[in-house]
């Protein structure tokens, strides 16, 4: 793949910056699985931590260095900070520690701001000024590309711009290759970040780079409002993950600077990695994938209002700012009690149905979910048990592959404390009358054993079909003990993945009947 040059550079920062956000915690195995995804995607330069700080990150670039981490696009990065007042440089056991990472890239953190220096570093311009210089100078001369990341700059700047521009002026004359000016705060706002931005690359001339939190939202916006006021290298993190708010995130700046802007920088054809890395990265973190995410979210694509879909079933391209696909997402269609004719005829298309010409069955399809949608159903969610519905109006559903007589769930509480649920199900699978029990940890987990109990000798499919996710919610319109619930249940046999719905004021009904349109809609695609 051809990639992009050194004349713009996407830095990516999860496995530092990124880690601080609350409920993260990578493991050294998770980092290198962390840099392998980024590195795929095509990033320039992927900081790896602070070696020497944190032991995990010194094992890390120690893994890195022995080969465990073999990169085809990337640089690695290791961050640190300049050495400290008063101690030499080459005596700072942190500088070494920078070395000794063997990182061919090291992006050091510098106090741009006065009251900082003073208060936090308890040090006075002139010696912050040499720390800079000496500790660029020193990584330069032992091989190392240079960055520096000039903390709190915005807000030194407007305090005391002198002393913010000296700082920079130091780390250029050590050496340093790109200044970073760090809205670290996250306090900016676009127009007034942008300004200063093309100030100070008036003033300097320098290679100005761009590191935004986003403690006001506007941390996508402020990256982007740097690069068209010169800056050529952005920092940011994988699903805006960070302290507090967050940081950039990666693929919003990334999807923006090449669809909006014309800025080819990712290798070609790494766009359309985009939606599989960021959920990839999401199951690393341990966090769920926000489905409302720019670019890469489930439902980035998703359209719900009638008069949308009336408008993509003539052009896809009338309500999609671009085409899914450039990103390696998909459009949906989500029927609800907001839906029209149109939404019903777009969803059928995703399930291979051609509802043109059939107004009957596609209006009678429409009533009933909203009627559904009344009494709680919800099918946005659950598109297996939407295309059941589609095909029984279109009379091209088969017969189930099994009805049920009864079934029965008893809880016995036991009196060493231990609770058990147990189930029976009577039913019918091919010809036969079945009656099955089994125990469970709950009443559901009893009830779907019971069920596969019953049917494996008659299904051979079935011994693929495993439960991936159950979600319950009990809906407010019915408070009280007598509220209704909705189930969702999540199936999966290994090559995809479907989700039914059931509704019933009953929890053990409600997920009967997801569980049965599960495995009716499993058979119905096995046949």
């Amino acid at each position: 793949m051809a990639g992009p040059s050194d004349e713009f550079h996407v830095y990516d920062t999860t496995l530092r910056d990124g880690a601080q956000r609350e409920g993260i915690s990578y493991s050294v195995t998770d980092k290198l699985a962390v840099a392998r995804l980024l590195d795929g995607l095509g990033v320039g330069f992927i900081e790896g931590g602070w070696p020497g700080a944190l032991p995990k990150d010194t094992e890390f670039f120690a893994r890195a260095a022995a080969g465990d981490l073999e990169l085809k696009h990337a640089k690695l990065v290791a961050f640190g900070a300049t050495r400290k007042a008063g101690v030499k440089v080459e005596e700072d056991p942190q500088v070494k520690a920078l070395l000794d990472s063997q990182a061919p890239v090291v992006t050091l953190v510098a106090k741009s701001d006065l009251r900082h220096i003073e208060r936090a570093l308890r040090t006075d311009t002139g010696e912050n000024l040499k720390m800079v210089y000496d500790t660029v100078r020193y990584l330069k001369d032992h091989g190392r590309r240079v960055f520096l990341d000039a903390e709190h700059f915005f807000d030194g700047y407007a305090f005391s711009p002198d002393t913010s521009l000296r700082v920079l002026e130091s780390a250029v004359e050590g050496g340093a290759d790109v200044v970073v000016l760090c809205d670290t705060n996250g306090g900016q706002l676009p127009l007034g970040l942008a300004d200063t931005v093309a100030e100070i690359v008036e003033k300097t001339g320098f290679r100005v780079g761009i590191h935004c939190q986003d403690d006001t939202s506007c941390a996508v916006a402020n990256t982007l409002a740097a690069v068209q006021a010169g800056a050529t290298h952005v920092q940011c993190t994988a699903n805006g993950y960070g302290e507090r708010a967050g940081n950039a995130d990666l693929f919003a700046v990334v999807g923006n600077l090449v669809t909006k802007l014309g800025m080819e920088v990712l290798p070609t054809g790494a766009l359309a990695e985009l939606t599989r890395v960021s959920h990839a990265l999401a199951e690393i973190a341990n966090i769920a994938p926000d489905t409302h995410q720019a670019y890469v979210g489930s439902s980035a694509f998703a359209h719900k209002a009638g008069l949308h879909a009336s408008a993509i079933k003539v052009d896809p391209e009338l309500y999609n700012h671009i085409d899914p696909d450039i990103v390696g997402n998909d459009m949906r269609v989500l029927v609800t009690e907001m839906a029209g004719r149109a939404s019903i005829e777009l969803k059928g298309r995703e399930f291979g149905l051609d509802l043109a010409g059939r107004s009957t069955e596609v209006g009678s399809a429409l009533k009933r979910v909203k009627e559904l949608e009344a009494k709680g159903w919800s099918f946005e969610a659950a598109d297996a048990s939407m295309e059941l519905l589609l095909r029984d109006e279109l009379s091209q559903l088969d017969t189930p592959p099994f009805s049920l007589e009864s079934y029965r769930v008893v809880l016995d509480h036991r009196s060493d404390g231990e609770i058990v649920s147990e189930a029976t199900v009577k039913v019918h699978v091919a010809g036969e009358r079945v009656i099955a029990t089994a125990e469970g940890n709950g009443p559901v987990h009893a009830l779907d054993a019971a069920l596969r109990k019953a049917l494996l000798p008659h299904l051979s499919w079935l011994d693929t079909v495993e439960l991936a996710d159950y979600k319950v919610r009990i809906l407010t319109e019915h408070p009280g003990t007598d509220a209704v619930t909705r189930v969702l249940v999540e199936s999966t046999d290994g090559e995809r993945e479907w989700t039914t719905v059931g509704v019933h004021g009953n929890i053990v009904e409600a997920s009967w009947l997801a569980l049965c349109d599960a495995l009716v809609h499993k058979s119905m695609r096995s046949s």
